[in-house]
């Protein structure tokens, strides 16, 4: 697909000619990853961070949020449940908190892979090349960080670096992963104030040139209390060149994502849903997607991992998150994965 093809589907509105790019990418889903969702327990361990990222709701500036850090055993208690729930992998996800220093991230691994059979994805912002190298020798599976958007320009806007003297390099840093031997995810977000339809198509572009095994998108749904929160024009662009964060745009990125990369897995997301909650994360897995990341995180946290507003089932214990994404499944023919549901490009070139 040529980039301008791709740019005229982000573009496209006719209903007619977007029912057979949401078939083309379903088909495609099937012929490559299979018909099962895999499901992955989502884990929220911190809601520390130490960035000052202008949208995200955890950032360090925020003081109206209660932060909290979970135990190790808390955390084993929620990978027993993914266990017996029978997913096939956590997802330890939080800010980016030195808190979770490298020692404690390694004994957590090291206790789930003993204790489990569960795969383990990490999502724990940028950190030091040893820190990977250690986690992933202590078992680690997979590591997942979005660049975002790949308009240098814009994302320093939006991410402002830890250090004056060291920018962000986050498409070297999953260069670093692969080499240490991960599951590699990345994606972006979709409306950033100032992303044009190029810069988009240009993200798609990469997620092939990385070879990515997991690629997660979402719209950009800014905190309220963020410096982006309120109304932000970005950068001077012409409207018709700004891309919309909505629902329709989000599963084109999804289908346009699946017919560039057909082996990697792609997940319907939680923002999805929070753009519909009917049926969003449905529309999701018929359109190119086959992951779901069911929330494990106690309900006491989970209200306070609020990256954006809005979150669905911010309330719900994980037995009813397990319910009542199995009963979404099942309505659509699909059926659950069963084992760790590592990406056929991951598991060719090992």
């Amino acid at each position: 697909m040529t980039h301008d093809e791709i740019v005229n589907w982000l573009r496209e509105t006719d209903p007619t000619r977007l029912e057979r790019l949401w078939l083309d990418a379903d088909r495609l889903r099937q012929d490559n990853v299979g018909g099962e969702v895999h499901l992955r327990g989502l884990i929220e361990v911190s809601n520390y961070c130490v960035r000052l990222c202008g949208y995200c709701g955890l950032r360090a500036e925020n003081g109206g949020v209660s932060r909290y850090r979970m135990t190790e055993d808390e955390v084993l208690e929620c990978a027993a449940k993914a266990a017996e729930f029978k997913y096939g992998t956590v997802v330890l996800q939080s800010g980016e908190d030195p808190g979770l220093s490298r020692d404690w991230v390694e004994r957590l691994v090291r206790r789930i892979k003993a204790e489990t059979s569960l795969a383990i994805t990490l999502s724990l912002g940028e950190r030091d090349d040893e820190e990977l190298a250690a986690w992933r020798a202590a078992g680690a599976d997979r590591y997942l960080l979005r660049f975002e958007t790949c308009n240098r320009e814009l994302y320093e806007r939006i991410h402002p670096p830890r250090r004056a003297d060291k920018p962000s390099d986050r498409i070297a840093m999953l260069g670093m992963l692969r080499r240490l031997g991960y599951e590699v995810g990345s994606g972006v977000m979709i409306g950033i104030p100032g992303q044009t339809f190029d810069d988009l198509a240009n993200d798609i572009e990469l997620f092939a040139k990385l070879d990515l095994d997991m690629i997660g998108v979402g719209p950009y749904l800014p905190h309220p209390d963020t410096p982006l929160g309120t109304d932000d024009n970005g950068p001077d662009i012409s409207p018709d060149e700004q891309v919309p964060g909505d629902e329709s745009t989000t599963y084109k990125v999804i289908s346009l994502a699946r017919l560039t990369c057909p082996r990697a897995n792609i997940p319907s997301t939680t923002a999805l849903a929070t753009l519909n909650s009917d049926s969003g994360r449905e529309k999701g897995l018929v359109r190119g997607a086959n992951v779901i990341m069911p929330n494990l995180t106690p309900p006491k946290y989970r209200a306070l991992y609020e990256i954006y507003p809005g979150k669905v089932c911010v309330t719900e214990t994980a037995e009813a998150c397990h319910t009542c994404i199995n009963g979404r499944i099942h309505s659509l023919g699909r059926e659950v994965g069963s084992g760790p549901g590592h990406s056929p490009n991951y598991n060719s070139r090992n």
